[in-house]
């Protein structure tokens, strides 16, 4: 093992870290090689930088015209998008990522957690949290209805086992019991469990108590065995009703148990709209790590992303940055966005209402994000995607063949009544 991952392991042993490294995890650390030589070189070399394998002339990288011209002149250096982005992204973005997270999360103020690192979307988040803190045969808590990439990602990539429990109690609330049962079932004296709100594939999240309830239940588990949360907060600010909680289970978890380590995704793709931008950010907290440990768990996730991707989207990160300094419209824009989601939200619910007694499909409790999902009763949610896609030019998502999941952010208000219409009639058609 490097002596750098020995050192950081020593920093990290006997805080709740050291229960969750993987043997991947506690190999890892970040080189003292080509980019950190480069970083401090980028500080210090002030007559010549012989350092990074990017072309310069008179001081910006070398580029192809035919690109940068696409850029309003002036608004750009050739180096703000042609050159290579630290490891950890943008710095500036960085504290200003962190700096909207506290405002989105006041109850996150005065705690301790690491500054976001970027990431290139938050698959790549998730990616990097399996390799770090899951060995095969480790097991995942989820709820049973989650997005799918997870069993790839946590089960098919680190041979981890997925846990699920039931989402939902019978009466279409957060099963906090069922959750804190599978906890309490994990092998060993430690848990780790991912939960996603607003979830996909569902549209839920948790009420305000329901959320208190998550946080009374993960503190109690903490008392038998160490937890890992992970929290996937990809659709995080779209909630549309009042009684929704609208703060991170990060911003409570981050200080509550020294045996409860904290970890947050969350990406400008959704939040701010640049879904094809792939800018994601990861966060760590724990009410037993102090300012080395942090800087610890930084350093092996900045080895992370240097051994998978390098480094993240330069051009990206500097027109986020742009607009969230600089632009004009920025909160309109987002507040469209919400305004928008929240009318679909709306008009789906009430086009549901003449079918509330179907008994082919029966919708789960939702309440945010992008999407709404039907349970089929156990008929293939496949066969009714695929039937709609041939008969009725509908596209829509099959999940795990029992979820039918529908992306309403993608389909125009006034032909939302229509598109549920259509699903039923095609349920009806197969299955009545």
């Amino acid at each position: 093992m490097n002596v750098l991952a020995k050192e950081l392991n020593n920093v990290l042993d006997g805080t709740v870290v050291s229960s969750f490294l993987s043997s991947t995890g506690r190999r890892m650390y970040f080189p003292k090689g080509i980019v950190a030589q480069s970083a401090e070189a980028g500080e210090k070399a002030k007559k010549y930088n012989a350092t990074v394998g990017l072309a310069t002339k008179d001081g910006e990288p070398m580029h192809m015209s035919d690109i940068y011209d696409k850029f309003v002149p002036g608004t750009f250096r050739p180096k703000d998008i042609f050159n290579y982005a630290p490891g950890g992204g943008d710095k500036e973005l960085r504290a200003l990522w962190k700096d909207f997270m506290l405002k989105k999360n006041p109850s996150l103020a005065g705690k301790k957690f690491s500054d976001p690192l970027v990431c290139s979307g938050l698959t790549h988040v998730i990616s990097i949290v399996s390799s770090l803190f899951v060995d095969p045969g480790d097991e995942i808590v989820c709820p049973d209805l989650f997005w799918d990439n997870y069993e790839l990602i946590f089960s098919d990539l680190a041979g981890g086992v997925l846990v699920p429990f039931d989402f939902f109690t019978s009466d279409g609330h957060f099963n906090t019991e069922g959750m804190k049962k599978a906890l309490l079932s994990c092998k060993g004296d430690s848990a780790r469990i991912i939960l996603n709100f607003p979830n996909n594939p569902t549209g839920y999240s948790p009420s305000k108590s329901e959320a208190d309830d998550i946080v009374k239940a993960l503190k109690e588990v903490a008392a038998e065995k160490k937890v890992l949360a992970i929290l996937d907060d990809a659709y995080f600010g779209l909630f549309y009703e009042e009684e929704t909680e609208k703060e991170s289970l990060f911003a409570k978890l981050a200080d509550a148990d020294d045996n409860i380590f904290a970890i947050k995704g969350d990406a400008a793709t959704k939040e701010d709209m640049v879904w094809g931008f792939r800018i994601g950010f990861i966060s760590y907290a724990s009410k037993c790590l102090d300012d080395k440990a942090l800087d610890a768990l930084t350093k092996k996730t900045l080895g992370a992303i240097r051994c998978t991707v390098s480094n993240c989207d330069r051009p990206g990160q500097s027109l986020l940055v742009k607009a969230l300094k600089e632009g004009k419209s920025v909160n309109k824009d987002k507040e469209t966005l919400f305004n928008e989601m929240k009318m679909r939200y709306n008009t789906f619910k009430e086009a549901l209402e003449p079918y509330k007694e179907s008994k082919v499909l029966k919708p789960y409790p939702f309440n945010s994000g992008y999407f709404m999902a039907f349970d089929t009763f156990g008929r293939s949610a496949e066969e009714l995607r695929t039937y709609l896609l041939e008969k009725y030019q509908v596209g829509a998502i099959n999940i795990m063949d029992r979820t039918f999941r529908v992306a309403y952010c993608s389909v125009e208000n006034d032909k939302i009544k229509d598109l549920v219409a259509l699903i039923y009639k095609a349920a009806e058609e197969l299955w009545s």
